[in-house]
């Protein structure tokens, strides 16, 4: 194969043999290119340019790859909707580590390439339209500035897979920091081996926490997660991304968002949404994002007791204490977010009320979240029907008012605010809109959505076929586990 510049290690591979199984991809009849992600694949030293559209499909089928890989699916475990299961890659196989010029360590794998030992009885193959999806949220989610796995590219196989209907075929190749995850910790402590939980430790430290020189290194480790999710969380609150299924084995510890299946962005602002079809008591809802990211940090941390101190009495109660910061620290992280969002610098006692009375007034009038925000952050007053009842005439006042109060210009509120504001995220009807016609043979909507989604803060003429939702009451959208 021509070299295009990977430079693997498997560093996994050193932990014990139980978090791991190494196994081929399921070869792909007559694999062919859909997308290739180019500058993606330029940011990490990847020459995909020079290699022939045939080669390309070869490559990220998985029926030709670099010499000296050996493909291998990881083991993991998980609380689903709070109920503890045993897990791994069901349908994904890690080609290993790629080490950039500038030495950064990055997982690439496979999702959708074939059966493993953790299949469960599924086929491990993925259908084409959920692999675009994956790499266009993926994608919009960089480009919003905040933190995800990325997707390198989408390949059809030529091969059906049997769903509700025949549908072709795909297998995504995703990048990301690593595939770490809370389930990964659950999974060391079921087993029989008493070191493999101190392995994985010193390997996730040494992978993405080198920075952490706290005496108890366990709970550095639990304090350094935290901070990471307490940030991702933010990010996604901050766009109204729902990411629908946050369970524990879909909490990376290196602080991406990862697992793109029943994800959404919010339209009307309501802090009960859900788009999952299966989370019917809204476990996963807008609202309970941070919550759920508690949870899973508690599950994280009772797999370390036995590492924080040999009394379990005082490990548990370390382990609680460092837990119950969460909300603290989220609620001051939040706050300076949504003051960002509303261009306020310093802060004010009034912030709460007034951050807390717009969103209130968002719910009552069933207000565009992505929208409104991107409203507010002109020079000029909205202006539009929706705008011109007196509940929000006086809290537009006060919030004038208030940012009277900054010691930077108005000015400098006005790029803070469009800077933290999206003019466009991926809204639901034009990701289906792209998904089916490319199910169709018709990638042009798909490619024009991921170009519009690659600067979502400038304003332009050509977002606006893209910036408003569907009419209220025009569609009941539901997203599903596809991918």
């Amino acid at each position: 194969m021509t070299d295009i510049g990977f430079n693997f290690e498997t560093t996994y591979t050193n932990l014990p043999q139980e978090f791991y199984t190494e196994l081929k991809v399921s070869p792909s009849s007559a694999p062919e290119a859909v997308v290739i992600n180019n500058v993606l694949g330029d940011s990490i030293s990847l020459n995909l340019s020079i290699l022939t559209d045939e080669e390309l499909a070869n490559l990220f089928s998985g029926n030709r790859l670099p010499a000296g890989v050996k493909t291998f699916s990881q083991a993991y475990a998980g609380h689903q909707f709070g109920h503890f299961t045993m897990l791994g890659d069901g349908r994904a196989h890690l080609l290993g580590e790629h080490i950039t010029p500038q030495n950064i360590r990055l997982d690439l794998q496979f999702k959708g390439s074939g059966r493993t030992p953790y299949s469960r009885g599924g086929d491990g193959k993925a259908a084409l339209g959920p692999m675009l999806r994956e790499y266009l949220i993926s994608e919009a989610m960089h480009f919003l500035g905040i933190p995800t796995t990325r997707s390198l590219a989408v390949i059809k196989t030529g091969d059906s897979v049997v769903r509700e209907s025949v549908l072709p075929g795909a297998i995504l190749t995703r990048v990301a920091s690593s595939h770490i995850r809370v389930g990964t910790f659950e999974f060391a402590i079921q087993q029989r081996n008493p070191g493999a939980i101190q392995v994985l430790l010193d390997y996730t430290l040494d992978r993405h926490f080198s920075e952490v020189k706290s005496q108890n290194k366990p709970l550095g480790l639990i304090q350094a997660v935290m901070e990471k999710q307490v940030d991702l969380i933010v990010h996604w609150m901050r766009v109204g991304f729902i990411h629908g299924v946050m369970n524990t084995d879909n909490m990376s510890l290196a602080g991406e968002t990862i697992d793109y299946g029943p994800c959404a962005f919010m339209d009307a602002y309501d802090p009960k949404t859900v788009f999952s079809s299966i989370d019917h008591l809204g476990r996963y809802s807008y609202m309970n994002q941070p919550k759920i990211a508690q949870w899973n940090l508690a599950r994280f941390a009772e797999t370390l007791l036995t590492l924080i101190d040999k009394d379990l009495n005082k490990s548990v109660e370390l382990a609680e204490e460092l837990i119950n910061k969460f909300p603290e620290v989220y609620q001051e992280k939040w706050l300076n977010m949504m003051r960002s969002k509303l261009g306020l610098f310093q802060a004010h006692e009034s912030d709460v009320q007034l951050v807390s009375d717009l969103l209130d007034w968002m719910v009552d009038n069933n207000a565009d979240y992505t929208n409104t925000f991107r409203s507010l952050s002109q020079l000029e007053k909205p202006n539009s029907e929706l705008y011109k009842g007196e509940k929000f005439q006086k809290w537009y006042r006060r919030w004038q008012n208030r940012l009277q109060k900054n010691s930077e210009s108005i000015e400098s509120s006005i790029d803070l605010m469009k800077s933290r504001n999206p003019a466009v995220i991926p809204r639901n009807h034009k990701v289906e809109e792209a998904l089916e016609s490319a199910n169709n043979g018709n990638l042009k909507p798909f490619e024009d959505l991921v170009s519009i989604l690659k600067e979502p803060y400038t304003d332009r003429a050509a977002l606006a076929a893209y910036k408003n939702p569907l009419k209220p009451g025009a569609t009941d959208y539901k997203t599903f586990c596809g991918t």
